[in-house]
């Protein structure tokens, strides 16, 4: 079946998302470590993507760890520390496809208020045709509702969807329900998976 829809995660795939990388910078490695080892912000991350407040969530979670007060408010007040560099050659991938008529959709564990700040910050997030971002939905990957609300939203059949993330949970998910999918790597793989799918050519995949 012909590819109707593009469907792109954001973290990794088109901005880099290495919290452990971000902090080395700002604290240390050895303090980052240290931190790490004693809490688990990732967790803590999890209910901005469920859709609770990314600064009121740190924030109460510094409170509740005075020890790291100042450290886990840079989740926070660092964030575009955490979510950086842009990859570029996704970017442009994303655009080529554009150009070429082939719908592309956001489908993203991301927090509501922050993914409105990070439009701004990254202006391709606004190019997308559609948008299924996880604190706006209340639903995360790897679970079947958030699959099942782009099928319904698109009314595209599931073998008509190509989606591309860096975490094979939630790309078996996708494959579980018919979807084609991608386990992104780097921007390279990516733009061959598109040329062999005929969605674009090598010369547009660049």
């Amino acid at each position: 079946m012909p590819i109707e829809a593009v469907v792109f995660d954001v973290g990794n795939v088109l901005i880099e998302w290495q919290p452990e990388r971000a902090y080395d910078a700002l604290i240390g490695e050895a303090r980052r470590k240290a931190m790490f080892a004693e809490l688990d912000l990732h967790d803590m991350n999890n209910d901005v993507d469920l859709g609770a407040p990314l600064k009121d969530r740190v924030y109460a979670f510094a409170e509740e760890n005075p020890k790291w007060r100042d450290e886990i408010r840079m989740w926070h007040d660092n964030w575009f520390d955490l979510a950086s560099p842009a990859i570029d050659h996704s970017w442009r991938l994303l655009r080529a496809l554009r150009t070429r008529g082939v719908p592309v959709f956001a489908l993203s564990n991301f927090g509501d208020d922050i993914w409105d700040r990070a439009s701004e910050h990254y202006e391709i997030l606004k190019e997308f045709d559609r948008h299924f971002i996880s604190g706006k939905l209340g639903h995360v990957k790897p679970f079947n509702r958030i699959y099942e609300i782009v099928e319904e939203d698109s009314a595209i059949e599931p073998d008509r969807l190509l989606f591309a993330d860096d975490r094979e949970d939630n790309i078996a998910m996708a494959r579980a329900r018919g979807w084609k999918t991608h386990l992104f790597t780097d921007a390279k793989g990516w733009a061959e998976r598109l040329v062999s799918e005929g969605l674009l050519t090598t010369e547009e995949a660049k």
